[in-house]
């Protein structure tokens, strides 16, 4: 029995949703667009009431100078890449390792230990956020870009073990076999042989775990207070205390904020794509 051609759509279906995509994309990037415009304007328009009408002026290097040269968003954006940097390579390291370990041996606890990972993914932040606070402070971790660093790499590394094992899975295990008949010690055939077949997942993950700590607020503000250890995420807030409804700094500083993991993504595209449709097409 052969099976059932794909019937095409509607004309009808078509022109519509080539007409909707567009107004869903305008609304969806609305926000974004109207916190650009506010960034760019004067304190004036906001005195006036010009909140979306044209910019009576365009305060484009004044506002963003302003917030590098005024306020302490160097140092947080120097405190999230010291953050966010280790943290990608730590977890992205680990996981490769504990993936290939679960993916590849056969042993009684596999697959307990394997859940064991990324049982952590399931639990609400909020529970876990006095515990975490308690410990950071009796490790005298609290208040420091390494004891963000260390947590952020503990809770990552499970889901990036489910992504890592999951994708060496997906190998020819045929590859391990001749490499073991070969003498090939193990340690080399994940360096020479597994290893250099997952740079497309190790490309994408990364791309992931960078966006999802640069972004993250919740534990950069339970975890650190001050200057000195704060990322932009949580550093930002105090704009609303220094730069008192003057939304056109507190916009310039948003954007700001927004820029590097939008750029990482652009950056990796290629490499992103191919490691989350690797193994969809046989």
């Amino acid at each position: 029995m052969f099976p059932t051609p794909i019937q095409k759509r509607p004309r009808s279906t078509q022109v519509a949703y080539q007409a909707l995509v567009p107004v869903a994309l305008i609304l969806w990037l609305l926000p974004l667009i109207a916190v650009a415009l506010f960034s760019i304007r004067p304190l004036a328009d906001f005195s006036n009431g010009n909140y979306w009408g044209w910019p009576s002026s365009f305060e484009l290097f004044t506002n963003y100078g302003r917030v590098f040269l005024e306020s302490d968003m160097p140092r947080y954006l120097w405190n999230s890449v010291l953050i966010t940097v280790p943290t990608v390579i730590g977890a992205v390291a680990l996981s490769c390792m504990t993936g290939f370990a679960l993916g590849i041996y056969r042993f009684r606890g596999n697959l307990l230990i394997f859940f064991m990972f990324i049982a952590g993914n399931f639990v609400p932040f909020q529970i876990l956020m006095v515990p975490v606070r308690d410990l950071t402070v009796d490790l005298n971790l609290y208040d420091t870009k390494l004891g963000l660093v260390l947590f952020h790499v503990a809770f990552q590394t499970g889901f990036c073990t489910l992504f890592m094992r999951n994708f060496i899975r997906a190998l020819p295990y045929e590859l391990i076999e001749a490499a073991r008949v070969e003498g090939v010690a193990e340690w080399r055939i994940f360096w020479y042989v597994v290893l250099p077949l997952m740079k497309p997942a190790i490309a994408a993950l990364a791309v992931l775990i960078f966006t999802f700590i640069w972004n993250d607020y919740f534990w950069a503000v339970v975890l650190t207070q001050g200057p000195d250890a704060q990322p932009v995420t949580a550093g930002i807030t105090s704009f609303n205390s220094q730069f008192v409804a003057q939304y056109h700094l507190m916009s310039a500083g948003s954007i700001v904020a927004a820029l590097p993991p939008v750029a990482m993504f652009f950056l990796m595209q290629r490499h992103f794509i191919a490691g989350l449709t690797l193994g969809a097409v046989k």
